[in-house]
């Protein structure tokens, strides 16, 4: 059965890492945004943005299948996937030391470090953090449903299976995974590399499809 194969294996493989690591990715930096807010504030925040960004994923997982059949969009995709492999090393390649702490600290619902320090998060209001948070939210659900649909490409139920793991992935068990990936950064590396190949993987295609279109249109 078609399941079965090396090619359906290795493209739900691919879309697992990358469920795990963007929907850690994306709990760490809501929990950075809340971490300059009350306490009795912070909860609040954290669950909005969770909220809303799975409400977001089950959005864009309903356009963005029939978006990259547009030609030209899958090119843009590789594009912006390959935008975000770059910030994911940059962050990954700098530690982001203090900034860890602080969206743990705010995950966990604490405010003292391991060190025993204070968190240190910038103070803000309810809105501004919520706000950024919404923000980031469009951003990395996008991010996210365009690197399963890339990397699930001509496997319609290995796409079905990614996205309905991300939404899951994101409503219960973010801040989890955001703690499992901070102290195994190793994981964190896997899902970048695998980023980049489907980011790449879509440039190609996505490049040959506009070749194409342009000596169909000549």
């Amino acid at each position: 059965m078609h399941f079965l194969t090396g090619d359906w294996i290795g493209a739900l493989f691919q879309v697992i890492a990358i469920d795990l690591v963007l929907a850690g990715d994306n709990a760490i930096v809501i929990g950075l945004a809340a971490a300059g807010l009350p306490r009795d504030q912070r909860n609040k925040a954290i669950l909005i943005g969770i909220g809303a960004a799975t409400v977001m994923r089950i959005g864009f997982a309903l356009i963005t299948t029939q978006l990259l059949a547009i030609t030209g969009l899958l090119l843009a995709g590789g594009i912006l996937l390959l935008w975000v492999s770059w910030k994911m090393w940059r962050e990954l390649r700098s530690g982001a030391g203090h900034d860890h702490v602080a969206a743990q600290e705010a995950l966990a619902d604490a405010d003292v470090s391991i060190a025993g320090r204070p968190a240190e998060g910038k103070r803000k209001t309810l809105g501004q953090a919520v706000t950024q948070i919404i923000i980031a939210d469009v951003s990395m659900s996008l991010d996210n449903v365009l690197a399963v649909a890339g990397a699930a490409r001509h496997h319609l139920d290995v796409l079905v299976i990614g996205l309905v793991l991300s939404i899951a992935l994101m409503g219960l068990a973010s801040t989890w995974i955001a703690r499992l990936i901070n102290r195994f950064r190793w994981i964190a590396w896997i899902g970048l590399l695998i980023i980049l190949f489907v980011a790449l993987r879509m440039i190609w295609e996505g490049w040959h499809e506009v070749a194409v279109a342009m000596e169909m249109a000549a």
